[in-house]
């Protein structure tokens, strides 16, 4: 008998999506369970990972979840929070590109210049400061079908970012 066929698509156990604690999944079914955050459902159609208890999913890629956002704030928070992680670990962001799938949901959110400043580039949206670019789509490159965004880095401290007041 295959073993592999007893458990979920992703195998014996998982790192939960939240703590990163290694879950184990239960036998004949599509269930992984972390005592901390409860059952998780992996779906073998979409390949995703469902949180039971909130409906939230997540997709696997180069063995990192990625959460799939349905609201804008959801991505904002999570790049807010990256944001905040370079800045501890001494780099600053220049630029986020966004998951080409998300444009229609962020793009009411993003930052436009206006036409009464003088010497903004007024085609470049901005988001926490930062202009912002969406990913090709994700037939030529296919891990912008799962990732929510990158960011764009170099070395020092954050210059006249709006984020920059919450992380001192």
């Amino acid at each position: 008998m295959n073993l592999s066929l007893q458990y979920p698509i992703f195998g014996s156990e998982i790192s939960c999506p939240h703590c990163r604690k290694t879950i184990p999944a239960l036998t004949l079914t599509d269930t992984y369970l972390c005592s901390r955050h409860g059952a998780f459902e992996a779906d073998p159609k979409t390949k995703e990972l469902v949180h039971l208890p909130s409906g939230r999913r997540w997709r696997l890629w180069q063995d990192c979840w990625y959460r799939q956002h349905t609201h804008p704030d959801g991505i904002r928070f999570e790049i807010h929070e990256a944001l905040d992680r370079l800045y501890t670990e001494g780099y600053r962001a220049t630029k986020v590109i966004i998951a080409n799938r998300y444009r229609d949901l962020v793009s009411s959110y993003l930052e436009r210049a206006h036409p009464w400043r003088e010497n903004i580039d007024r085609k470049t949206p901005k988001l926490y400061g930062l202009p912002v670019a969406f990913s090709p789509e994700s037939l030529d490159e296919p891990r912008w079908e799962i990732i929510n965004f990158s960011l764009e880095k170099e070395p020092g401290v954050p210059r006249n970012y709006p984020y920059r007041f919450l992380l001192d």
